[in-house]
């Protein structure tokens, strides 16, 4: 493995201080020891969706500093960095020649024309995944006056690629070289998912087409020296499917799973899912995105996911829903629940770091969202300024603010986990699921003569974390009272 088996931590470039240079300081001074990555969303110019609609891979938004700010984080911490596989902006210099020459410009086929498939019957239309209250085209006209319609699965202005054309794959190529040159060394693969445009399918994970695109996109990636993880939300089998051909899959059905744990007080399913889940995924509790739902369902019983999110809804924002290309006002069951995890578990501290304790003892890399990292609670300001349901969990932390709020006890009590994570030698090793009721969880890992264990109460929200000491030889308990 290419990456470091530590955490990892999930930042933008401009909300933890203003620039790539306060994140780096950031790390430096409160967190060197507690993560060993850091997954930069996105840093390139870009005009929408928060930085996922990229203009090009090939040059950082110089509002937030340039490519040597990414080389000095890369020296001293794996890089993740999302390569944007479904679609370019726009603003971007390939789509802006494809408005100016049409069909005639070089990169026409970089773009999916939709007019090409012929009638699109209501039927199929039906069948489309989408991800926006507006079918996924966008007519566009030319500077000659003609028009076209492409197809756009998010916004209006990012444009979806044609997996059709060898000029994406060449595009695609440019990208990955120019992103390992700087260091990087995980590319998430954002929306891959949507790359497969079959008339008569939803659009969405079309297989086999799918995994051909991933595979050719990771067999580039591991020529250049990074490994890949695909971003994906829907039935935990394909995370399974993922970990087979070689890279990272998310463990995306922990967040729902552990919150439902901790407020049922029941850890039945949340072991079922420990003993078959892929051993070489990244696990989060939180991102940039809400709670998805959809990678639970299999997992947890429909009538427990339900209880669940009546449980979270009263505290969170909006949800945000699945819809129907066919009809885009229709309204589908819930796709994310908008909160941060410290409010989904009603700010109990003892809670929150039992989830994070089971997380960073399940199998795989975990990743620590910078709202979670600070126990940040829901910032409904910035999403009622904005109108983004998801800015509930994307606070913008000046550097005062952070160094008060990494002196609060809860925070503290999560670095000296986070710590414990990153430098024991015992993670190197082998995950043992130990017998525990059904109101508890205790997990361990074993290395060698390294071992420790987790034990968790979930009626009484206790942690206890005991460990071998390695220059004693006693066993020790990490004090995170």
């Amino acid at each position: 493995m290419l990456l470091k088996n530590k955490i990892q931590l999930i930042c933008y470039p401009n909300r933890i201080g203003n620039n790539l240079a306060d994140l780096y300081a950031t790390l430096e001074k409160h967190f060197s020891d507690a993560v060993g990555g850091v997954h930069i969303l996105p840093f390139y110019p870009s005009n929408a969706d928060g930085g996922f609609s990229p203009l090009t891979h090939c040059e950082v938004d110089p509002d937030v500093g340039d490519w040597h700010d990414v080389e000095r984080i890369a020296a001293n911490y794996d890089i993740c960095a999302d390569l944007t596989v479904n679609h370019i902006s726009d603003e971007s210099e390939e789509f802006r020649d494809f408005l100016q020459h049409g069909f005639e410009s070089e990169y026409a086929e970089l773009f999916v024309d939709v007019d090409s498939f012929g009638e699109i019957s209501h039927d199929d239309m039906a069948k489309i995944h989408i991800r926006k209250e507006k079918e996924p085209f966008r007519e566009v006209t030319f500077a000659n006056g003609g028009t076209a319609r492409v197809w756009c699965t998010f916004t209006e202005q990012q444009i979806d690629l044609n997996y059709n054309s060898p000029l994406t794959y060449r595009l695609l190529e440019r990208y990955i070289r120019e992103l390992t040159s700087h260091g990087v060394k995980l590319l998430r693969l954002d929306a891959f998912g949507y790359t497969t445009k079959e008339i008569g399918t939803s659009c969405f994970l079309v297989e086999p087409q799918v995994y051909r695109n991933l595979e050719w996109i990771n067999e580039v990636a591991l020529k250049h020296g990074a490994e890949c993880l695909p971003e994906v939300h829907d039935h935990t089998s394909f995370q399974y499917a993922i970990s087979r051909r070689n890279m990272h899959p998310y463990g995306f059905a922990l967040p729902p799973l552990l919150l439902y744990s901790l407020l049922d007080n029941n850890s039945v399913h949340l072991k079922n899912w420990l003993r078959m889940c892929p051993r070489n995924m990244v696990t989060v509790l939180d991102t940039h995105d809400g709670i998805c739902i959809p990678d639970v369902e299999g997992v947890l019983p429909d009538e427990k996911i339900r209880l669940l999110i009546n449980n979270i809804e009263t505290r969170s924002a909006d949800p945000i829903m699945r819809r129907s290309a066919v009809n885009i006002h229709s309204v589908g069951a819930i796709y994310q629940l908008t909160c941060t995890f410290y409010d989904a578990l009603m700010q109990n501290d003892d809670a929150y770091i039992a989830a994070r304790a089971i997380q960073f003892f399940t199998p795989g890399i975990p990743q620590v969202y910078y709202v979670g990292l600070l126990v940040g609670a829901n910032d409904e300001e910035l999403m009622h300024q904005t109108g983004e349901l998801r800015d509930i969990n994307r606070h913008y932390y000046s550097l005062e603010e952070v160094d008060r709020e990494i002196e609060r006890p809860v925070v503290q009590r999560l670095l000296k986990l986070m710590r414990f994570r990153c430098s024991y030698p015992a993670f190197d090793g082998h995950f043992e699921l130990n017998y525990s009721s059904d109101a508890s969880v205790a997990m361990a890992w074993r290395h060698g003569e390294y071992y420790c264990r987790l034990f968790v109460d979930l009626n009484f929200k206790t942690t206890s974390v005991t460990y071998l000491d390695e220059h004693s030889g006693n066993e020790e308990v990490l004090d995170i009272s």
